[in-house]
This record gives structure tokens, sequence and C-alpha cells, in this order.
């Protein structure tokens, strides 16, 4: 798959050297090449984000309205609805997202109260160009022929997209940390590596200190900062730009081998400190929030935003990770930077319209 754009090229170029003397309408019908898309799958079934079941849906609806993606869903046998959500609105029960949101696909799920592995999860990674988590913490650890095949296909050039809890996720997996770059609670520690901040320098930092490993405030609106200029996909981007309400993670631990940090936010001492530990604060240290990681051949694109589908809806978190999925896929990203896409003083928002899975 991802030597697609090349073919295309140069069968474009081919075309030009033989149609000099043919009409344009010629040349067109000629040069009608149908270029196969890209594959994408989604992984959900066990979030701690209770909205899970619609964010698959989303984050399918985004990929598909680029043209580039056929994107596929794989649901764990038990699914496990977590207790971190807000107010839904139209819903009165989180349970009822697995009914509005169902995938149709003829497959018997069980839902469960706590988290429990499913011995026949072995989804067939090959088949994909990119591969898109929604599992977050607490979700069970796949079998190890599943996690052998995974790292195998991320060393041989796979993609890989994060998704906010989905850094939660395996704090004792190696190569899945290596994978993320930075990771947020699932029991990790000083261990699994140093603080990874930029300072008011413009200094990327390390700080191997002892301490938890994340931690965030009441969600509310930031400015994300471009650190990462000319990276394919940040490249056009403006250098700040206002994020809608979300919490931002801070305090993430991990030890950044190949990562790229793509975009930060500040964490304010005051604004993103947790009420729920009165003795914790923010850092006052210039947060990574979007990331970008090489794992042997394959690439992973890391973002740390979107706790809830409203924050899902901001043009900002809509636009990187299209960007991210595509550059995950292939290397490269061909899309243009929306028209909508949020400025420096305010957010920008896409309502999202549901479209039932076929």
């Amino acid at each position: 798959m991802k030597f697609i754009q090349t073919i295309f090229f140069l069968l474009l170029a081919f075309t030009f050297t033989n149609c000099k003397n043919k009409t344009k309408a010629e040349v067109i019908e000629e040069t009608t090449v149908e270029i196969p898309k890209l594959k994408a799958l989604i992984l959900d079934g066990e979030n701690n984000h209770g909205i899970w079941p619609k964010t698959t849906f989303m984050m399918k609806s985004y990929l598909e309205e680029t043209g580039l993606f056929e994107v596929d869903i794989n649901r764990k046998a038990f699914t496990w609805i977590g207790p971190h959500y807000n107010e839904i609105e139209g819903v009165d029960d989180i349970n009822k997202l697995l009914e509005m949101y169902p995938l149709n696909d003829g497959v018997e799920r069980t839902a469960v109260e706590e988290t429990k592995k499913d011995l026949n999860f072995s989804p067939d990674f090959n088949k994909y160009d990119v591969v898109i988590s929604n599992l977050g913490w607490k979700s069970s650890h796949w079998p190890d022929t599943t996690k052998t095949n995974f790292e195998n296909y991320m060393k041989n050039g796979g993609g890989l997209v994060i998704v906010h809890a989905a850094n939660n996720a395996w704090g004792d997996w190696d190569e899945f940390n290596k994978m993320i770059g930075l990771g947020a609670w699932g029991d990790r520690d000083v261990n699994s590596g140093p603080y990874i901040f930029y300072n008011d320098k413009g200094e990327v930092e390390q700080d191997p200190s002892e301490g938890i490993c994340a931690s965030h405030g009441a969600q509310y609106e930031f400015q994300l900062q471009t650190r990462a200029v000319d990276h394919p996909i940040m490249k056009g981007l403006p250098e700040f730009w206002m994020h809608t309400k979300d919490e931002m993670y801070d305090r993430m631990r991990g030890h950044g081998e190949n990562m790229t940090i793509l975009a930060t936010a500040y964490s304010d001492i005051e604004k993103n400190a947790p009420p729920w530990m009165k003795d914790v604060s923010g850092t006052g240290r210039h947060e990574p929030l979007l990331m970008a990681i090489d794992y042997g051949k394959g690439k992973v694109f890391h973002s740390a935003l979107g706790h809830m589908d409203y924050s899902f809806e901001c043009a900002g978190f809509i636009t990187t990770f299209q960007r991210g999925a595509e550059w995950a896929a292939t290397g490269n990203v061909t899309q243009e930077i929306p028209k909508d896409f949020p400025s420096a003083d305010s957010t920008s928002v896409r309502k999202w319209a549901y479209k039932p899975v076929n």
C-alpha cells in the first residue's frame, strides 16, 4: 500500500510523454486510474473512557471523509464501558452506547463489569496500513502470539495511531511503551522512564525524578503550540491554536526513543491541578500532547487529546488525527489544511452526525 502514490505519479509521467497529440478528453480518459485506498483498522471494546463506542464511529467517519481510507473495526469479545465520562447529550445510560453504535457484524459479544481477556483476539494486522487503538486504561492483555504478531507488524513497517486513553494501557508491555514514546497511568512509574517536556526556552528536557505517572486538571479549552513545524503532520499548521474542552495530560513518562514532539500545551500550576488530588498541581511545563515515533520500520502518531465526544469535534483534533493516520500509514501527508482550522485565539468545532456502519 505504501508505494501506491509512487506508482500513480510514474503512471502520470508515462502518460504525459505519450499524449502530446491527443485531445484533452482522451488524455483525461486514459489517465483515470483508480488508486486503492489505504486500509485502516480500529481496535476497541475496553476503555475507561465510556464514550468509546461513539468515538470509534467518529474516528471511522473522520478517516473515510478524507477519501483515502477504508476502515474496519475489530471489537473485543468482552466489552467494558469504563467509569470516566461526562454528560452525553440524549443519553441517560452510558451502556446504551453499545446499542446506539452497533457493528452489525453478526458477532455476539458479552458486556462485562471488569475487563476480561479475550483469548481469541487475533486481528490480521498485515492486512492493514494503519491500526488505530481505542483501547484504554485497564484493557486486558492480548494473547502472547497476538502481541508478537503486532510487534513484528510494526517493526516491518506497520502504522499505529494512539488516541488519548490508549496511552493508559499496558504499562508492563515494554515494546508497546517503545511504540508510544510516553505513557500515562497503567502502573507506570519512575522505572517507566523520565518526564519529557519543553521548557520556557524552547528546549526539550528530561526529568528522571520520582513521582506519579500522569495527571490532569478539570477539563477546559487550551492552546497548543506547534513544535515540529516541518514535520509532514504539522506542516502548514499555525504555531499556536486553540483546542476545545478536554483533559490536558501532563507528567507522562517514557523513554521517548525515536520520538518527535509535534505539539505541546502549557500545564498551568493552578488551572491544570487535579481537584481530586489536593497535593498535586499542574506542572508549569509545556507538555507533549502530539507526538510522532519511529519504531523499527513502522510509524506511530500519538495524540493525547480526546477525552469526550465534544473534544473529538475540534477541527484541530480532526485535522491532526487525519493527517497523523495518513503519515503513520505512508510516511507522507497529502491532505490540505482546512479553512476552519482553529486560530490562536478561538476554537473551531465541527458537530458530528452519526452514520451507521454498513
